[in-house]
């Protein structure tokens, strides 16, 4: 189905994105969903009906008809027989997500922002430009957003972009980060508590829902939440209203939810492990932002920006080190290998590849940390290891005092596996002996 404006075509795809080919929606009247072959769309999904959706184009989207399906038709965790959605909208029927995506016709570009940066998002290749792009239409639209993406790419960040830029941005902005709440209390984080709630509570807890009234709450690392508490998300996202523990009646929210996760949550559906329901209320929006090595073309952008707050450069060579990095903490870990690098280069003087303590060559005895030293003629496999170390107990020190002594923060931070963290604080001698749990 051609539209009129912008060179777009739109197609209901398969979810998660992949476009399996089910070009639907030309130029005439209606399309047919179902499991039977001669359906338009033909799912192999055992729970869609043979015929189970009518899909026609009107003046400002598609209109979806349930025609009698045994098992219904789903939009924003709610059962319908027939509305109208536009792009960007999903639907669910049986075991299947389908989204109203808008392509392209042959020759045209996808849309791209002429901006470098989306709040405190950076980059300017094309692949964060389009990203941008999409961003910017986010932010004006009212329903949820799902932001994936590994660890240490940006989202929280990207949360906070699409707040400012939202109509919400004179309400607050409210972050509930689920992997450094204790399982026990994650119900009173979201949804608060009364005094004598449970034990240990000896006043009123407003929870980050109430908290956020009138803006925005961004809950990150979403998949972490209990299965038990996971109804109680999804019926405040759908009712907007929540119950605090210890309270007998539910109170009216009014906030947008912007949630994130560093996993793979369609996959998590799939196992059992994050409810279907929840996942498709909380992902009326997705965005995923790509990790560094998909925009390798962004690193010098990225190390220049960071630096320039410093004052600081790097000789070609460290530039070259950097895009050629993996980089399995993303944004993140890039900012922190930086940010040590200028404390071992006086003013003045550029940070080359010894500083930044992620190649493989030996450093320059000139440049080696205060304390270490060897006379001629010493083991090149020692002296290597000894600078190795310094620079790791340097680093895991420096990145404990900025986050108080908060393992799991430290991890965030750092881009690491918590278990891989404690196990270089425990080499050290940084940090606690056990993990917690």
């Amino acid at each position: 189905m051609d539209r009129a404006s912008g060179g777009g075509v739109l197609r209901l795809l398969l979810a998660p994105g992949a476009y399996r080919g089910a070009a639907l929606l030309r130029r005439r009247g209606s399309y047919s969903v179902g499991k039977a072959p001669d359906c338009d769309l033909a799912l192999n999904d055992p729970a869609v009906s043979r015929r189970h959706l009518i899909v026609k184009l009107v003046p400002g989207g598609v209109e979806l008809t349930d025609i009698g399906s045994k098992n219904g038709s789903f939009f924003q965790g709610a059962r319908f027989r027939q509305l109208v959605i536009g792009p960007g909208a999903a639907i669910v029927i049986g075991d299947s997500q389908l989204v109203l995506s808008e392509a392209r016709r042959a020759g045209t570009e996808p849309a791209m922002s002429r901006e470098d940066h989306f709040g405190g998002l950076i980059g300017h290749s094309l692949v964060m430009r389009r990203l941008f792009s999409l961003l910017e239409r986010i932010a004006a639209a009212p329903g949820a957003v799902l932001i994936e993406g590994e660890t240490g790419t940006g989202k929280e960040v990207c949360a906070e972009a699409l707040h400012a830029a939202s109509p919400r941005a004179s309400g607050p902005l409210v972050v509930c980060d689920l992997s450094g709440v204790p399982p026990a209390l994650l119900e009173s984080e979201l949804f608060g508590h009364l005094r004598g709630a449970f034990t240990g509570a000896d006043r009123d807890h407003v929870g980050a829902f109430a908290m956020a009234a009138g803006g925005t709450l961004f809950i990150d690392e979403v998949g972490e939440l209990a299965p038990e508490i996971q109804p109680r998300l999804l019926r405040a996202l759908e009712r907007r209203e929540v119950k605090p523990l210890g309270a007998t009646r539910y109170q009216p929210v009014d906030v947008r939810v912007i949630a994130a996760s560093n996993r793979d949550l369609f996959q998590e559906c799939r196992t059992g492990r994050f409810r279907s329901d929840l996942y498709h209320r909380l992902a009326v929006l997705r965005v995923r932002i790509p990790p560094l090595r998909e925009r390798r073309d962004d690193i010098p952008f990225l190390a220049r920006h960071i630096l320039a707050r410093r004052a600081r450069d790097l000789t070609p060579d460290a530039l070259s080190l950097l895009a050629a990095h993996e980089w399995p903490g993303n944004v993140r870990e890039l900012r922190n290998v930086l940010v040590h690098a200028t404390s071992l280069v006086p003013p003045g003087k550029l940070i080359g590849p010894a500083q930044l303590g992620i190649d493989e060559a030996a450093r320059p005895a000139a440049d080696l940390p205060a304390g270490l030293d060897w006379a001629d003629g010493s083991d090149f496999h020692l002296a290597k290891k000894q600078i190795v170390q310094s620079w790791e107990k340097s680093f895991l020190a420096d990145l404990m005092q900025r986050s108080e002594g908060n393992v799991a923060r430290a991890a965030r931070k750092a881009g690491l596996d918590r278990p891989y963290l404690y196990r270089l604080l425990r080499k050290h001698g940084l940090g606690p002996a056990e993990e917690e749990s």
